[in-house]
């Protein structure tokens, strides 16, 4: 039985500009264009966080597509990435290197399973401080925090609620993040 060959942040960077792929754990992962739901949430998000931390000149907000490189085996594009001044990540013409404070991930019937499982180990083990899920379909939404014994959900509202982001001391109200989304 052929094993396949794990690839790196050559063979990922080898690729076409704008090839819809990600490198998860050594594995090319192709990432199809997300639904209108997706679309909806992130342009919901990005707006308060641009509000609360572009304007207020406490870091940077990026939204995919844009590479976060984490290792030799894993290079990203996540929905948002937030780098807060002093962060460990560093923002280059290429993309971020380095674990962003805050990662969003908002969940596609395409990429769930990995932003639920192989990504968020590794966002944990790479020091990413804190760590969004977001569901539209589902209209859930959990924030994990980074603590010594790894992610922690500090927070998680479903249908209506809020959610608390205690790296940006922020509250989230779920009829925003999901304004105009039909449940």
């Amino acid at each position: 039985m052929k094993t396949l060959e794990k690839k790196t942040v050559a063979d990922y960077e080898a690729l076409p500009e704008g090839s819809p792929y990600q490198l998860v754990e050594g594995e090319l992962v192709m990432s199809p264009a997300p639904g209108f739901e997706h679309f909806r949430s992130q342009r919901n998000i990005l707006l308060r966080l641009f509000r609360l931390i572009l304007e207020a000149g406490k870091g940077e907000v990026i939204y995919a597509p844009v590479d976060l490189y984490l290792d030799e085996e894993n290079v990203y594009q996540p929905d948002i990435m937030v780098v807060l001044k002093g962060s460990k990540a560093k923002i280059t013409r290429k993309g971020v290197y380095g674990p962003p404070d805050v990662v969003v991930e908002i969940l596609s019937p395409s990429t769930a399973y990995y932003d639920l499982t192989q990504k968020k180990d590794v966002y944990e083990r790479s020091g990413v401080r804190e760590y969004w899920l977001v569901d539209p379909l589902r209209r859930t939404f959990e924030v994990y925090l980074n603590t010594e014994e790894g992610f922690k959900l500090i927070s998680k509202a479903k249908g209506k609620g809020l959610v608390r982001s205690e790296v940006l001391s922020l509250e989230l109200d779920l009829d925003e993040v999901f304004e105009g989304i039909e449940p």
